[in-house]
């Protein structure tokens, strides 16, 4: 499981930087932005196997971006995984309400996150 296409959705450029580095390691490729808009544009342009959403973006944030991408038959198998720095449970409870596929914290744990990412693109059938 390699060469499969990860949209990575974040705002705070260093965070986005540690993840296209650690998942380009693991021969995934990447397309990027740091706002929720233009990843529901990317998500209809460039179908990716997998979208790692950040919670809190600029403009609308992850969970109104999922709601869109869910709401579209062209994006709503797509699985998204929210990334986010938020420690309180509530957020985390209101993350997975909204119907995120998982949840990645941050930091990120290495080893652990390139697990749930190539796990949830094998049984989301989206594998190269």
């Amino acid at each position: 499981m390699a060469n499969e296409l990860v949209l990575i959705v974040e705002d705070n450029e260093k965070n986005r930087k540690l993840v296209r580095d650690v998942l380009t390691a693991k021969g995934y490729r990447i397309v990027e932005t740091d706002n929720g808009e233009e990843s529901i544009r990317l998500a209809h342009e460039k179908k990716p196997a997998l979208i790692l959403m950040d919670f809190h973006l600029p403009g609308i944030d992850g969970i109104e971006a999922l709601r869109r991408l869910r709401a579209d038959p062209e994006t709503r198998a797509i699985p998204v995984i929210a990334v986010t720095a938020s420690a309180m449970t509530e957020d985390r409870q209101k993350i997975m309400n909204a119907g995120f596929d998982g949840l990645q914290t941050k930091p990120i744990h290495v080893k652990q996150f390139v697990q749930a990412v190539g796990d949830a693109i094998v049984q989301s059938g989206r594998a190269a």
